[in-house]
């Protein structure tokens, strides 16, 4: 059977675009294996799929390209790594030894990177995820402790790391990226409840409560009012942030400026420092969170009772991922656990006020039934 006419010239054509591509690949300029390896997973698919079909031809069919791209692709993949891929086989090409080694490699890659799909949707589904809290000692054990523990076992996945971070500071580094979420006390300077930065939730009021030495007269009282201790040394924050303004914002509206010997913004500091005779106001979180040796804590007295504001914030936006969500709710449900906490405390407070005011007014009741003249004096 005698070939078609042209058919000899079509097969040259063949052939030189072939030698013309395996040309375009084998005449870079191959180093030792570069330090700066960059591969896009993309050319491996191209390379896998080449072994897989054996020729360029086939290997275009199957991927939907032209035999020039496929080869192009080739040819880049090999600039990037700096080694020969492909060598001439006869008409076609064969895979180099180091071809075969990428692609063992490139398996470990392809496995990866489908971890890396399954983690991405179970961060999108709020399964995983790993997240930095900002916030102060005190919020620390009443609140983010207990969050992580709820996260513990209803979605282990997520992790929760925490800073030592207070206001203004902690807001530069959420802006910047350092931390995920902050947590912080309402004070003058602060962020405002408009900022639109951040993504803000409230957490609850933590009662301000008095710390006098033991064996203060004000320290046989169920509560005490701040008007009492007016001439006494107070100890106060270190710097201008939220508990120095709660406590300089009481003592006000109790009608004094108070005299200021102390500066700690550190719980465990202040302790020693009033049983060591000086007074002050200390959190709820604090008195719960740090002994008081040496110590009488009480309610202050009245109807209004300094308490400091405690809120979190993320970077606005921040809020719709599902991994963030499941945290703030582990946040928010330990807050309100804290302050039911505290609402059942201070009505036991009241409680043991009453029963004292009752036992004081039967005494008097006694005292002046057994004293006629005394009660007419009265």
């Amino acid at each position: 059977m005698k070939p078609r006419p042209g058919a000899d010239l079509t097969a040259a054509r063949r052939q030189c675009a072939v030698e013309q591509q395996l040309k375009s690949i084998y005449n870079i300029f191959m180093k030792s294996f570069s330090r700066g390896l960059k591969i896009d997973v993309r050319r491996l698919q191209v390379l896998r799929e080449l072994r897989l079909r054996s020729t360029i031809g086939a290997t275009a069919q199957a991927l939907n390209l032209t035999p020039s791209a496929v080869s192009q692709q080739i040819a880049a993949l090999s600039r990037d790594i700096g080694v020969a891929l492909l060598a001439p086989n006869g008409r076609g090409v064969r895979l180099t030894p180091q071809a075969q080694l990428l692609l063992e490699h490139a398996t470990l890659i392809d496995a990866q990177l489908e971890r890396a799909r399954a983690d991405l949707a179970a961060m999108e589904e709020g399964t995983i995820g790993r997240f930095v809290v900002g916030t102060f000692s005190t919020a620390v054990s009443g609140l983010v402790a207990p969050a992580i523990e709820r996260l513990r076992s209803q979605r282990p996945g997520l992790r929760v790391g925490v800073e030592d971070a207070e206001a203004p500071e902690c807001f530069g580094r959420l802006d910047r990226g350092d931390l995920d979420i902050v947590i912080a006390v309402d004070y003058r300077s602060g962020p405002s409840r408009e900022d639109a930065r951040y993504h803000r939730q409230e957490l609850l009021d933590d009662p301000l409560w008095v710390a006098v030495p033991e064996g203060h007269p004000q320290a046989r009282r169920a509560s005490i009012e701040l008007r009492a201790l007016a001439q006494e040394r107070w100890i106060m924050g270190a710097m201008h942030g939220p508990c120095l303004e709660a406590t300089l914002g009481a003592c006000a509206a109790a009608g004094f400026n108070p005299e200021v010997v102390h500066r700690v913004n550190d719980w465990s500091a202040f302790v020693p420092l009033v049983a060591a005779g000086s007074v002050g106001l200390i959190p709820r979180l604090g008195i719960d969170a740090t002994p008081l040796r040496g110590v009488t804590v009480r309610p202050v007295a009245g109807r209004w009772r300094p308490s400091r504001h405690l809120y979190l914030a993320v970077r606005a936006g921040a809020e719709r991922s599902p991994a963030l969500a499941a945290v703030l709710s582990a946040l928010q449900a330990a807050a309100r656990e804290r302050a039911a906490e505290i609402a059942v405390s201070g009505a036991r407070t009241a409680l043991r006020r009453g029963q004292q005011a009752l036992r004081a007014r039967k005494r008097t009741s006694l005292e002046n039934t057994r004293c006629p003249a005394n009660a007419r004096s009265l």
